[in-house]
């Protein structure tokens, strides 16, 4: 909670009560209430002496929930509201007035209650994901299966995972091929098949078939226990609002005190000083801040929980409210708008040769590179023959010998097309990248790889539009190849040959016309993520950079997440402007009031309390995990040739596909003809 609302205490942490019962502040707040109405009881009864003892008893359990907060807050220094409740109880029984003392202390608990309920249901839901990892496993030691506690399970051991059953903790599969499902994790409904070799996480539900998992992680640290670590670090990063709700509340308690000092000082030398002892105390308690310090960090905590549990990781309060003023967002191609992985999806051999040829020597040089336009070649031909003297031409392709000739292969330019111009050009305007492969010489064929676009690209793309928002695509391939793909995923505009240097340059340029959000892996986009208002990395679960390192993380593949977050985040912007103004208007209304003595001091606490009620649950709507589904259906169709113009940079003077910065892209993925 903020210093500046009730006492200064410590935001409810990762082991909050999932129960109302199991609260501290609301069984207290009950018994309050049950003594307080006992006491009313008494009175109306004429039993004087039961209602004071039931006053009093009201009294101190109600103000133990701020109370000793409040006196540790200022011990350290700090005033806090809760101080400020305390003082005009303690005034309250001065005066002789112990039943408005008792109510105040009532009231003023319910609000501690509802507050601390309302953070510790979000931090539960949060660290609820927790839960989804199984207390027991099954490990295989010497071919025998034996069941073990989930949190003695080390890096090494084998587990078996039967089908329906959860995996303890990550790992990679080293036995049986099954489809998991990982949507508790990255949100996405759709199982994914996955065999030997592949990685699986903590809390994905095994499918069809029994698989033999080798732990890479214990439970403590497996990749949902990081996310968990990091979101709780990054509830506490603040935005602006935020800071600009605790730069009001924190200089306003202690100018509360004065303002009511000054008035009781004055009143008294003018009038009753006992009449305007009483109204000092009302003004203390009505210009109490505490409503417009809880109004952020409630709506905060429950919007990044409610978006975490929905497989999108943002990285604090700052973040969140980066995303809702986004107007322009930048997407890398490979991996963002394409599926990264590519494929061979034709072959054109020159007269005179053959496409097995144009492969086999494609594949000789291509043998020892990782990167993916190498493994999509050697997928397509099989077995490589040996190559000799093989280099890398940084930007262009690569140079060896094959066979006793010279070969080389690469990018147009840096390859003559020869008789193969028309071809190429054919291919690059299908949206694939062409290398051309020559020997001794002479351009012997081209070949052409393309990445298939994401199925939910150009919905994804239309609804950022439909948003108002504008979209650029940034890529290192070729003009061609990026322009076609870009008229297919539907982006305004599309920026090519671009090495990651020049990304960052781009980002710049579209900072200067508002916030910018840079859409990447995470690794090779990182200067564009740094450089952008909001970083947000793609497909990060189980990679630790992308993490870290962003500020915002799509844990899953689904691009369709990306709008529902911009969504999400300005419904969260909303409600944090609702809560604001509704707090402010509240201080603005009951002071002058209270002044004036129109209200006494149980009306203005209960005043005072329900607004903060109405402001807490307010500020939990944002984490509702449908709320990801009203936000998006709450969308507005911006007409075409409304969206918010960018400035046009212009195209960088990297290499194509065949370059060592980025991965090729297309728009179809065929075996090879």
């Amino acid at each position: 909670m903020s210093d500046a609302c009730c006492g200064g205490g410590e935001v409810v942490g990762g082991d909050a009560p999932a129960r109302v019962r199991d609260i501290a502040e609301v069984r207290a707040a009950a018994v309050a209430g049950l003594a307080l109405a006992a006491g009313i009881a008494a009175g109306l009864a004429g039993a004087g002496t039961v209602a004071v003892l039931c006053y009093g008893a009201a009294l101190l359990v109600g103000g133990s929930t701020f109370v000793p907060q409040s006196l540790r807050a200022l011990l350290r220094g700090r005033l806090s509201v809760g101080t400020l409740m305390a003082i005009a109880a303690i005034g309250a029984v001065i005066l002789g007035e112990l039943g408005e003392a008792a109510t105040l202390a009532f009231l003023f608990s319910i609000s501690e209650a509802l507050e601390s309920y309302a953070l510790a249901r979000t931090r539960h839901g949060l660290r609820a994901l927790l839960e989804l990892v199984p207390p027991r496993a099954t490990v295989l030691r010497d071919g025998e299966p034996h069941a073990v506690a989930a949190e003695d399970l080390r890096p090494g051991d084998r587990l078996l995972v039967l089908p329906g059953e959860r995996v303890a903790t990550d790992g990679v599969i080293r036995l049986g091929r099954s489809a998991l499902d990982f949507s508790a994790i990255t949100g996405e409904s759709l199982p994914v098949e996955l065999g030997p070799g592949d990685e699986v996480y903590a809390a994905a539900i095994n499918g069809r078939s029994a698989i033999e998992v080798d732990v890479t992680a214990a439970v403590e640290d497996n990749s949902l226990a990081r996310i968990v670590r990091i979101v709780e670090e990054a509830q506490e990063r603040k935005g602006a609002s935020q800071r600009l709700a605790e730069r009001i509340a924190r200089p306003l308690v202690p100018g509360v005190l004065v303002v009511a000092a000054m008035l009781a000082v004055a009143g008294s030398l003018l009038g009753d000083p006992e009449v305007w002892l009483a109204r000092s105390l009302v003004v203390l308690v009505a210009a109490a801040p505490c409503a417009f310090a809880i109004s952020v960090p409630v709506t905060v905590v429950a919007a990044i929980g409610a978006a975490t549990r929905s497989g999108v990781l943002i990285k604090g309060g700052a973040a969140l409210e980066a995303l809702a003023g986004v107007r322009v967002v930048a997407l890398d191609k490979t991996g963002t708008l394409t599926e990264n992985r590519p494929r061979v999806s034709e072959v054109v051999a020159a007269p005179r040769s053959s496409s097995a040829q144009v492969l086999a020597t494609a594949a000789a040089l291509e043998a020892r590179s990782e990167h993916p336009l190498a493994q999509a070649v050697l997928a397509a031909a099989g077995s490589p023959g040996p190559a000799e003297d093989v280099e890398a031409v940084p930007g262009s392709g690569l140079v060896g010998r094959v066979d006793g000739q010279a070969v080389r292969l690469g990018r147009p330019g840096f390859v003559g097309v020869g008789a193969l111009e028309a071809a190429t050009e054919r291919m690059q305007a299908g949206g694939a990248t062409v290398m051309l492969v020559e020997v001794d010489g002479a351009t012997i064929g081209a070949i052409a790889v393309r990445d298939e676009l994401r199925a939910e690209a150009p919905s994804s793309v239309a609804a950022l539009h439909r948003a108002g928002i504008s979209t650029v695509m940034l890529t290192g391939d070729n003009r061609a190849t990026a322009e076609a793909l870009g008229r297919m995923a539907g982006v305004g505009e599309v920026h090519s040959e671009l090495l990651p240097t020049d990304k960052a340059a781009v980002i710049q340029r579209f900072e200067a016309a508002g916030r910018t959000a840079m859409v990447g892996d995470g690794i090779n986009d990182a200067p564009a993520l740094a450089t952008a208002t909001v970083g947000i990395a793609m497909g990060a679960m189980g990679t630790d950079v992308a993490i870290e390192t962003a500020d915002v993380a799509l844990m899953g593949d689904d691009l369709a997440h990306l709008p529902e977050t911009f969504a999400h985040a300005r419904r969260a912007r909303r409600i944090m402007t609702q809560n604001l103004a509704l707090s402010g208007a509240i201080l603005v209304s009951l002071v002058p009031l209270a002044a004036a003595g129109v209200l006494g001091l149980a009306a203005v606490v209960a005043i005072h309390e329900l607004a903060e009620v109405v402001v807490i649950a307010n500020g939990v709507r944002a984490g509702r995990r449908r709320a990801f589904a009203a936000a998006m259906a709450s969308l507005p169709t911006v007409p075409t040739g409304e969206f918010p113009q960018v400035v046009p940079v212009a195209t960088g003077a990297c290499a194509d596909g065949c370059c060592e910065t980025e991965a090729p892209v297309g728009t179809t993925a065929d075996a090879t003809q």
